[in-house]
């Protein structure tokens, strides 16, 4: 059997899936020359992953583009889409010097703040085995146990009945 052959075999036949990981996986490596760091495997689950598409759609909405467009009148919102007022009136010079202090201030937060801006998110983070996650979605009925919506509709999350920061396992 060649190397294709056992990888159809694979994909088409013998890949079992509690999520779209493993095809988000291997569609990576095989687009990527046969090999990618972790960072470009992690940045590939995330573009398919809707529920943190749709946070940060949230985030956007409600907080950073209220700040920008309400507080500030630096963006404004047209729809479903957000506008740099002036930007017209920039040169490519200027909006390359304006994104380098972007990336400075973003770097500088980090710097003065280290891993607590993110601490909030691992706190009760950490791995949850396929079989547990399966088991506790099978016992669900893949619904969601708190509205009731299809795991085929929308991705949701394996909770725990006492939360990891609280000392739960």
């Amino acid at each position: 059997m060649t190397k294709f052959e056992e990888l159809n075999d694979f994909i088409s036949n013998k890949m079992r899936m509690s999520h779209i990981y493993q095809p988000v996986m291997l569609k990576t490596l095989l687009s990527q020359g046969g090999s990618a760091p972790i960072t470009t495997i992690a940045l590939s689950l995330l573009s398919k992953d809707q529920s943190q598409l749709d946070y940060y759609q949230h985030i956007t909405k409600t907080m950073v583009g209220k700040v920008l467009t309400k507080n500030r009148g630096i963006t404004e919102r047209l729809g479903d889409e957000y506008h740099l007022k002036g930007f017209d009136e920039l040169s490519q010079e200027q909006v390359d010097e304006l994104i380098m202090l972007c990336e400075e201030k973003i770097d500088g937060y980090i710097e003065k703040r280290g891993k607590a801006i993110w601490s909030h998110r691992t706190q009760s983070s950490g791995y949850i085995s396929g079989t547990v996650r399966y088991e506790v979605l099978k016992r669900a009925k893949h619904r969601c146990e708190l509205c009731g919506i299809s795991a085929e509709v929308k991705a949701i999350e394996v909770d725990h009945i006492r939360p990891r920061n609280k000392g739960g396992e």
